[in-house]
């Protein structure tokens, strides 16, 4: 039986680059895991083995660094623009290229002094970071020659609200066990993803920085500011705020899991838990109720993957 190529693609995964930007003595980080992807005319590689059209991957891994000397690191995006607008342009047959950056995010350590023999001046030194240890910044970047799709995002962000969420009315059948809930815990871990309508060079392109730190903020306050009656409403007010203040987005889509608290029953030991001065939970990590769904702009189509691992 006959067989023939379908979808293939090559690169280099997870380079893992970190750019130090030295302004006197203040130094700057961006700290950045890149993967390259290349897609185009690669039929006979696989079919005899001929390297004739093949960029080696070794060679996109040295061109992710040295990228990053010459040009720097602006943003995750506008170095991943760099990056495939490079692939596609400098290789003939390189049609699309596709880079995944996640970003690591570092804060700046503040010393109790006013500075040392080295920096010979009063100004605290400004070289020393410890690593946050909040969400990592995510952003995918296609381009095929022509148009451009930008998917950021971010994942690990943990979140919690300790009242103004309840669950009750729910469907219930012979297996229902779980009592409604008129005040509870809602906490979550989030992944979302949110595509750019930037899809050309025609365009000006978002300021990448304050979109990521906006579109963070405003789902960080739908999430605070809703009284949550299901995770699936709070999910919907946060992708909607996100579309309703950055004009820049037309699509959110999020995976949450649903970090459950339970009380404890401290009855055998004579405590009464749940009281006016607080109450103790057992934080449960599996098994977790997921919850999943993407928030768009009207008039717009979904194009973010419905799983967000194969993004």
């Amino acid at each position: 039986m006959p067989t023939f190529l379908g979808q293939n693609q090559y690169g280099k995964a997870e380079n893992r680059v970190v750019k130090i930007t030295r302004d006197g003595a203040t130094h700057h980080i961006k700290d950045l895991n890149v993967s390259v992807s290349l897609s185009g005319d690669m039929d006979e590689v696989h079919y005899s083995g001929s390297n004739a059209n093949v960029l080696p991957t070794d060679t996109t891994k040295n061109t992710v660094y040295a990228f990053a000397k010459e040009h720097g690191i602006e943003s995750a995006e506008q170095f991943g623009i760099h990056l495939a607008r490079h692939f596609v342009t400098s290789q003939e047959p390189i049609h699309r290229a596709r880079i995944r950056i996640e970003e690591y995010a570092w804060e700046r350590i503040e010393t109790s002094g006013a500075g040392t023999k080295e920096t010979g001046s009063d100004e605290q030194p400004k070289h020393s970071f410890v690593r946050q240890g909040q969400e990592t910044r995510l952003t995918q970047i296609t381009y095929d020659g022509e148009s451009w799709e930008v998917v950021s995002g971010l994942k690990d962000l943990v979140v919690m609200n300790s009242t103004d969420s309840e669950f009750w009315g729910y469907v219930k059948d012979k297996y229902t066990t779980l009592p409604e809930a008129y005040d509870r815990i809602l906490a979550t871990q989030v992944s979302a993803r949110w595509r750019f309508n930037w899809t050309d060079d025609g365009r000006e392109m978002p300021d990448w920085e304050e979109s990521y730190e906006q579109t963070r903020k405003h789902l960080l306050q739908a999430f605070a500011e809703t009284h949550s009656l299901s995770l699936q409403q709070t999910l919907f007010q946060m992708g909607s705020r996100i579309i309703d203040h950055r004009g820049e987005i037309d699509e959110v889509r999020f995976s949450l899991p649903n970090k459950h608290h339970f009380l404890v029953d401290l009855g055998p030991f004579g405590l009464k838990n749940d009281t006016a001065d607080g109450a103790v939970y057992l934080a449960a990590d599996r098994p977790y109720g997921l919850i999943e769904g993407t928030v768009l702009r009207d008039g717009c189509e979904a194009r973010i993957p419905v799983d967000l691992s194969n993004l």
